[in-house]
């Protein structure tokens, strides 16, 4: 039987089945205004029935407040929903692992039509999620670090990705993160982790980890790392930044560590593109960053603003 040719009865049926599933569905119109949500939907997002129609926006911004829902680790919520909202209106299928308030964690899809609405599909992956992290615990990070390490870009390839990025104008506004292990030389030729870097390899797992799917990273040198980010203000570029480095202090605490791993700590330099500047001369803002950050005691996270007077921003 064709869609077109399908009964009244059975589409009633079909409505009801993804209604009463554990999947959240919620559907979202032209307007960005929730217009129908499975019960599983309403109860990740902490919503009562009768709530109305609220915003995307209006949605993401009491997750943000309240402490419900998915959660949303930004420092500045408007800078992030302006980033948020033109990926939203511009790509029509999108796909990612999201994080909630109650521990869980879901795979959420997204459809936009070419009408303007937004079908949301939701399913749980927290317990994969544990299983992969348990697999790591049990000795596979090694593995799949080395993966990771080997396939990153570096030189004059991660400049040229840059450079790509940096062309691209829906990629802005753009912001780089320099990164890398406290009380170390700096950035060397030799990008080689050798048999004792277990802190590279952590802190490189960890990059992965924290990264969003439109973002890119590369190595800078031989402890160091470059996370570019699209689409990111300096607040929500400060947010990502932040959480991983909060991520590093309590890697201790069994929050998915790498058991085999030395203590280390990290610190982290952002700075945001400017339009027409070489990728060179990001690279080295970052780096500069980087190092003033270290040089104000490591473990710490400079956002180096140069507009004004040439200092650091707090």
């Amino acid at each position: 039987m064709s869609a077109g040719a399908m009964s009244q009865d059975l589409r009633d049926m079909l409505c009801a089945l993804l209604d009463q599933g554990q999947s959240l569905l919620a559907l979202f119109d032209p307007q960005d205004r929730l217009c129908h949500g499975n019960p599983a939907f309403f109860q990740a997002y902490g919503l009562v029935p009768g709530a109305g129609q609220p915003g995307w926006a209006a949605l993401m911004r009491d997750c943000h407040r309240l402490g419900r829902g998915v959660l949303i680790e930004a420092d500045d919520i408007e800078a992030w929903l302006e980033a948020s909202l033109a990926r939203r209106s511009r790509l029509r299928r999108t796909a990612a692992a999201v994080d909630f308030w109650d521990g869980r964690c879901f795979w959420i899809q997204e459809s936009l039509s070419p009408e303007g609405w937004l079908l949301l599909q939701g399913s749980d992956i927290s317990a994969l999620r544990q299983e992969r992290r348990g697999r790591v615990g049990d000795g596979a990070a090694q593995d799949a670090c080395g993966e990771l390490l080997d396939g990153m870009p570096q030189g004059r390839a991660l400049q040229q990705l840059l450079q790509q990025r940096m062309a691209s104008e829906d990629a802005w506004p753009l912001c780089v993160v320099a990164l890398g292990l406290d009380g170390v030389p700096a950035p060397s030729q030799n990008v080689e982790p050798g048999p004792d870097d277990g802190p590279v390899r952590d802190l490189a797992l960890r990059l992965q980890a924290s990264t969003r799917r439109e973002d890119a990273c590369g190595r800078l040198g031989e402890r160091e790392f470059l996370l570019i980010l699209p689409t990111a203000g300096r607040g929500q570029a400060r947010a990502i930044a932040s959480r991983l480095l909060r991520r590093v202090l309590q890697r201790e605490q069994g929050q998915g560590a790498t058991h085999a791993a030395p203590s280390y700590t990290c610190s982290a330099g952002l700075v945001e593109a400017r339009w027409s500047e070489p990728a060179a001369d990001l690279l080295e803002r970052a780096l500069k960053a980087l190092s003033l950050a270290r040089q104000e005691g490591g473990n710490r996270l400079v956002d180096l603003d140069e507009s004004d007077d040439g200092r650091p921003s707090p």
